[in-house]
C-alpha cells in the first residue's frame, strides 16, 4: 500500500522500498496500467514535480523520495447541485462510494433532470469545500438500491474504468425472485440484446452480448414463493440479473417489466458490496451497503453472510 498525502491541489506519494529504482513513466503505466493519453497529459503539462522542479519522466527514483502529482484540479461543478442527504459509504481523496436511494437516476438522462444521484454528489463536494469533478464508474438502474462507485479526479477515473472492464471491481447484488426450486448454487450464461418491441427493455438473444450471472441461493422463503440470492456478474449487461432470472422463469419480484409480480413497490434488487484495490494506493477497499427500503424489501437477510 502506498503512503500518498494531499497538498493543496497535488498529491504527495513517498516512494516505497518495493519501488526502489522505478522512473515516474514506469509508476503511472506499469503501476498504474494508466491510458497513454492522460500519462502523455500528465508529462507535457509538468503536473509532476519533485522538490518543486519538473520530474524527469525517465529518472530512476530511491526509497524516500516525495513526489508531487497534480491531481486534484480545481474546477466550477459541471452539474447543478441537488440538496439531498446522502449515505457515504466511504471517501477518500480519490474516490466516493455512496448508498444509492431506490427511485433516483444515477445521472441526468436528458436535459433539465437535476435530481439525480450524481447532482447531490455534486452538492456534498460542494458543502465540504472540493473543487472534484465527480464521474460514475458503473450505474445502478433509478430502482435499483446500494453501493455504487464514483471517481474524484481523471486518472482515478481511468483506472476504476479499466478495472471495471477487467472484474477486478467485485460486485456483490442480492435479489428476491419468484419460486422456490432454484439450485443452492448456479450460473446463467446467456446473451443479451436489446427487445426491438420495447424501447428500453432487453432480452436472452443469439446476437447479443455475452452475459455470465453467478448465484448462490440465501434464503428460501415458501410462504412467500420467493428465493434470496446473491449474485455476482462477470459481465456488466444492462438489466443483466434481471434479463437472466427472467429467462429462466425466476423473474425479480417487484419488476414488471420482466414478468415479476407488483409485490414490492420496486424491483427487489441490492448493490450490496463492492471490493476493490483502490485505484491509487492499492490499499483493499470493502464496503457492505445497507438496505434503505421502508418497509424493508430485504427483511431476515444479513450482509455480514454474504
Amino acid at each position: 500500500m502506498l503512503v500518498t498525502k494531499r497538498q493543496g491541489t497535488f498529491m504527495e506519494l513517498t516512494i516505497p522500498d518495493l519501488w526502489n529504482g522505478l522512473t515516474i513513466a514506469e509508476i503511472f503505466k506499469v503501476k498504474w496500467n494508466a491510458p497513454k493519453k492522460l500519462v502523455h497529459d500528465f508529462r507535457m503539462s509538468g503536473r509532476v514535480k519533485i522538490r518543486g522542479e519538473k520530474a524527469g519522466w525517465e529518472t530512476p527514483l530511491a526509497a524516500g523520495d516525495k513526489i508531487h502529482i497534480g491531481l486534484f484540479i480545481e474546477s466550477p461543478p459541471l452539474l447543478e447541485p441537488f440538496c439531498k442527504e446522502i449515505d457515504i459509504l466511504y471517501e477518500d481523496d480519490h474516490l466516493l462510494i455512496v448508498n444509492k436511494p431506490p427511485f433516483m437516476n444515477t445521472h441526468p438522462n436528458k436535459e433539465g433532470d437535476h435530481d439525480t444521484l450524481l447532482n447531490a454528489m455534486a452538492y456534498h463536494l460542494q458543502m465540504t469545500g472540493e473543487g472534484a469533478s465527480l464521474q460514475h464508474v458503473h450505474r445502478l438502474d433509478r430502482d435499483t438500491t446500494g453501493a455504487i462507485l464514483f471517481a474524484k479526479h481523471p486518472l482515478a477515473g481511468a483506472i476504476l474504468g479499466r478495472m471495471l472492464e477487467e472484474r477486478t471491481i467485485h460486485r456483490t447484488y442480492i435479489a428476491g425472485v419468484h419460486g422456490t426450486v432454484l439450485k443452492n448454487n448456479g450460473t446463467i450464461e446467456e446473451p443479451i440484446g436489446r427487445d426491438r418491441h420495447h424501447p428500453t427493455r432487453r432480452r436472452v438473444s443469439a446476437t447479443g452480448q455475452a452475459a455470465r450471472t453467478n448465484y448462490k441461493v440465501l434464503k428460501v422463503d415458501r410462504s412467500a414463493k420467493l428465493t434470496w440470492i446473491a449474485c455476482w456478474l462477470d459481465t456488466g449487461r444492462t438489466h443483466q440479473i434481471r434479463v437472466h432470472f427472467s429467462h429462466i422463469g425466476h423473474p425479480l419480484a417487484g419488476d414488471p417489466l420482466y414478468g415479476g409480480k407488483p409485490i414490492f413497490p420496486r424491483q427487489a434488487l441490492h448493490s450490496a458490496k463492492l471490493a476493490f484495490p483502490h485505484p491509487i494506493t492499492f490499499k483493499n477497499i470493502e464496503v457492505k451497503a445497507p438496505f434503505l427500503d421502508d418497509p424493508p424489501i430485504f427483511n431476515g437477510l444479513d450482509l455480514d453472510k454474504i
